[in-house]
């Protein structure tokens, strides 16, 4: 049974506070006053704290009345430059800035959690609620473990969790293993020789030099990469010249590549950077490929995976726990949380019923909004985790032991 129920005046508080944050949105590295909120209900309920890693990062520490393990359990803080198209009481009061990832819920559904637990705190161990700042942009998840994060708060495990707009509310999705890709960007500048439009035998063209370039890179997956296995490139951006009877001396293409097996982003790598001398030296043009390493993949540890089913599955049935998802090609930096730390990282269906208009609920579209409906479950689901990980009964224990023996 939920420790929070729906309608519930944890549930309407935690809504409250999801709103405030939904009106207040905040980009990368500048959440000051998301910081500031989120301190002062930690203040207001008596609940140890502190600030300044990563900038706004926050990290808040519950003690259960007996000694025993320690874990983190992490919400992403920040949000998008996107200018939001609702109408609704809670739309964005900042122009150009939007909540269209629903970290605010992240964040209202752990404060809930902290809270309920600050005043049932009937476990054996430690919990560290950290509130991350920056995972949309730049990685605040990698400036926490490189400030320090697990040194200062050590953890046995650390959690994470994101609402999945394509799964029906009320139920989760726990992958054993590969949850998220790891993420590249690339950068290539192709140079020719520019001239006019009516003379192209007297140009090398930059252009038709980037076309090829774009159309020999999607053969790279399909011939290089097995079947089996999964990487994506993708083109986004060209830019090149200004006028219709020029043509450029150069073109600036960007893009990203997605991977789980790190050797295999290599094997991509270097194929993209043969692809695009070979193209070029045909061409007579010069190309010039610059690879920024972005988030790696997010790799749950399979026993923590399986514990967080067994926490899940305690809320909803077995029947709402969907366990054979395939993973997604989209990149989270919670990863770097779990470079660090063994841990595990899930899916709660945020979805909204079939007569939501199609697109309205993605992630990242202007017109998304997180469905308050499961703030109550999401917060439940941390209580449940905690008590059943760090739990001095030891019958609930032995039962929780049972359910991840079972489904090994």
């Amino acid at each position: 049974m939920p420790a929070i129920k729906n309608n519930s005046e944890y549930h309407k508080t935690i809504v409250s506070w999801r709103h405030w944050l939904h009106q207040h949105p905040e980009l990368s590295f500048k959440e000051e006053q998301t910081s500031d909120f989120i301190a002062s209900i930690l203040t207001a309920y008596e609940i140890t704290h502190h600030r300044g890693l990563a900038g706004t990062g926050i990290v808040a520490t519950i003690k259960g009345t007996q000694e025993g393990h320690t874990i983190g359990l992490r919400a992403d803080i920040d949000a998008l430059p996107l200018q939001e198209r609702n109408n609704f009481s809670h739309k964005s009061q900042h122009d150009g800035h939007m909540h269209a990832c629903g970290h605010d819920g992240h964040t209202a559904m752990l404060l809930g959690a902290a809270v309920y637990l600050q005043q049932h705190n009937n476990f054996a161990g430690t919990v560290h609620f950290i509130f991350q700042p920056a995972e949309e942009r730049d990685g605040g998840g990698r400036v926490m473990v490189e400030e320090g994060l697990f040194e200062l708060f050590p953890c046995n495990a650390i959690y994470g969790m994101h609402n999945w707009p394509s799964l029906e509310a009320g139920t989760f999705a726990v992958h054993d293993h590969a949850v998220m890709a790891a993420v590249d960007t690339l950068k290539i500048r192709i140079t020719g020789k520019g001239g006019h439009a009516a003379m192209p035998d007297q140009v090398i063209d930059p252009i038709l030099t980037a076309a090829q370039i774009t159309t020999a890179l999607q053969s790279v997956v399909s011939r290089n990469v097995s079947p089996l296995e999964s990487a994506v490139i993708s083109i986004t951006v060209i830019h090149a010249g200004d006028a219709s009877n020029i043509i450029p001396d150069e073109v600036v293409m960007k893009g990203t590549l997605r991977y789980f097996d790190s050797h295999v982003g290599e094997k991509v790598k270097q194929r993209i950077q043969q692809v695009i001398e070979h193209s070029c030296e045909a061409m007579g043009a010069k190309g010039e490929l610059r690879i920024i390493a972005g988030y790696p993949a997010t790799i749950n540890t399979s026993k923590h995976a399986q514990e967080c089913a067994a926490a899940a599955t305690a809320l909803v049935g077995k029947r709402k726990v969907q366990r054979d998802l395939p993973p997604s090609m989209g990149a989270e930096d919670f990863s770097f949380l779990l470079n660090a730390c063994a841990g595990a990282y899930i899916w709660i269906g945020n979805g909204k019923g079939k007569n939501e208009e199609q697109g309205r609920c993605m992630l990242h579209n202007t017109h998304y909004d997180f469905n308050d409906d499961i703030a109550a479950l999401g917060a439940s689901y941390w209580v449940e985790l905690v008590q059943a990980l760090l739990n001095n009964n030891k019958k609930n224990s032995t039962i929780l032991a049972s359910f991840i023996n079972a489904k090994k």
